[in-house]
């Protein structure tokens, strides 16, 4: 009703019915078709590839100067551009990162279980061993 009400007085916000309890991947890709919808949008992909870049360029210059917050914000933006680039793709964001979840677990597992054949475990192991493990788990997919 609020928001009806808000309509009717000229002050809705086209963003307006996108649940704040939606995951934040999913709430990103729908405030973003939202936005598209009234011509807020990138024209191509290679677009929001470059929006992506310059957003990953921000971070990196906000990891060198030390200040949390504007780590924090800046890697909020490239997250949100990596969303809207899932848009351009055709990609379910929240799809595609529990996919890659479950390839992270698998692949972590496998490395667990050649070093408990190997009588050590992660935490005995060097980086190095499990980069190498990490690889082969990777290799077993294809």
């Amino acid at each position: 009703k609020q928001s009806e009400r808000k309509r009717a007085a000229g002050k809705a916000s086209i963003l307006d019915g996108v649940p704040r309890e939606l995951p934040a991947l999913l709430r990103a890709h729908r405030l973003q078709e939202k936005a598209s919808r009234v011509g807020f949008d990138w024209k191509e992909a290679r677009e929001v590839v470059k929006k992506v870049e310059e957003e990953f360029a921000e971070l990196r210059a906000a990891m060198e100067s030390e200040q949390p917050e504007r780590v924090e914000a800046e890697l909020g933006d490239l997250l949100f551009s990596l969303v809207n680039l899932s848009r351009f793709v055709a990609v379910n964001p929240e799809e595609a990162l529990r996919k890659t979840i479950a390839r992270f677990i698998a692949r972590f597992q496998y490395i667990e279980e050649e070093l408990a054949h190997r009588g050590t475990t992660p935490g005995q192991a060097t980086l190095e061993e499990m980069d190498a493990l990490w690889a082969e788990a990777k290799a077993r997919e294809r």
